[in-house]
């Protein structure tokens, strides 16, 4: 009997050092093909640095020194010591000092300034004959975050700017009184704000991704090469590529914006030829940069990688998630380089300002200069692999 039994003891212990040893081979071989895989490799160890030092240090929910500008129709020591303590709350940083009604609205129409501070002629003498004369405070509520804390703050700005022009210790009563406007957004409703939004950020992950698997498919199939043999140069291959895309980036366009006023009641207030022009030029830079990006990987996993990797700067440094001027310094130089910040400012003066080109002409400039370079990059980047 023992005989007999020996052998199925000595199968299972072979079946189990077997099954230990192939597993530990294709570990082996995984770990290999991964390292060999280098742009999968560097998303594994980017992807959470990269969280990690935006959220850290980029993103601040409770911004401060927020562009300001003052329509200063008197200049006396009272209107000064309210700007001063209007500064010293940190969250009003006056860029701009203006004497005209038009240029004070044309400011907070293109989103140079996020607040605007009208002092009226005869304030100060106002306040001294006890008329108590009101101060304009007009916040661009578009983003309800970066002004709700700045509105909080006015109540203080009274105490801190009478102390020692006008009274010893508080004021008995308010001498004035502060009329703070939320101008485009009065109810600081959120779906104004983010389904404007909405538009850019889905046109920016779909067009990129659309773009960059689509060339990348040809590759991997194998038809890119019998493509081009046949007699069509780089660039037409890439106009072909790109402008069905344009097409089905008009049709999302179109159903956001659609379901937003008909479901959200968001505003339409600017000219939608204007939108339809910029978005556009905003389409074609997205579907350029997809381009580009499916020249440098090699496959369709790759490719989706790398646009997730372009994509999440895009939603953080742009001004979709969180306040745009509250971000430190260098934080806003590189949203200025994402073609999302300069179009979430144009989608939003549009629907929501009735903003026009004149107030728009610096985003504009910046989108077409950011679609060149895309397609310079993207046509000499492809024309590369061909060699």
């Amino acid at each position: 009997m023992s005989a007999v039994d020996h052998p199925a003891p000595r199968r299972e212990i072979r079946e189990r050092f077997g099954f230990l040893r192939r597993s530990y081979a294709m570990l082996i071989k995984e770990f290999i093909q991964l390292r060999r895989d280098r742009v999968s490799f560097a998303m594994i160890v980017m992807l959470p640095v990269m969280q990690l030092m935006l959220f850290g240090y980029a993103i601040n929910t409770t911004p401060h020194h927020l562009p300001s500008a003052v329509l200063l129709q008197e200049d006396s020591d009272l209107a000064r010591s309210i700007l001063k303590a209007l500064e010293n709350t940190a969250y009003f940083r006056f860029l701009y000092e203006v004497h005209d009604v038009d240029d004070f609205d044309n400011l907070l129409k293109s989103g140079k300034v996020l607040f605007g501070v009208e002092i009226p002629r005869g304030f100060e003498r106002a306040v001294r004959r006890g008329d108590r004369p009101a101060l304009l405070v007009a916040a661009d509520a578009t983003d309800p975050i970066a002004a709700s804390s700045a509105i909080g703050s006015l109540g203080m700005v009274v105490q801190t700017a009478l102390k020692h022009d006008l009274y010893i210790g508080d004021p008995p009563e308010m001498p004035f009184e502060i009329r703070a406007h939320a101008r485009y957004n009065p109810a600081a409703s959120s779906s104004l704000n983010i389904v404007p939004g909405l538009v850019g950020t889905i046109l920016t992950m779909t067009m990129l991704i659309f773009t960059a698997l689509s060339v990348t498919r040809e590759v991997e199939r194998g038809t890119m090469e019998s493509l081009l043999s046949m007699p069509i140069k780089p660039v037409e291959v890439m106009f072909g590529k790109i402008i069905p895309y344009v097409l089905v980036g008009f049709v999302q366009a179109f159903l956001i914006i659609g379901i937003g006023v008909g479901l959200f009641g968001v505003p339409v207030l600017g000219n939608l030829v204007l939108l339809a022009l910029l978005s556009t030029l905003f389409i074609t830079t997205n579907l350029s940069i997809g381009y580009t990006i499916s020249t440098l990987v090699q496959n369709q996993l790759q490719a989706m990688q790398m646009s997730m990797m372009f994509f999440l700067p895009s939603i953080l440094l742009s001004g979709f998630m969180f306040p745009f001027a509250g971000m430190p310094a260098w934080a806003q130089y590189l949203g200025e380089a994402l073609p999302l910040t300069h179009y979430l400012r144009i989608v939003r003066a549009i629907m929501l300002k009735g903003a026009t080109m004149q107030n728009l002409h610096f985003d504009a400039l910046a989108l077409a200069a950011l679609m060149l370079l895309a397609m310079t990059v993207a046509v000499t980047r492809f024309r590369r692999t061909l060699d």
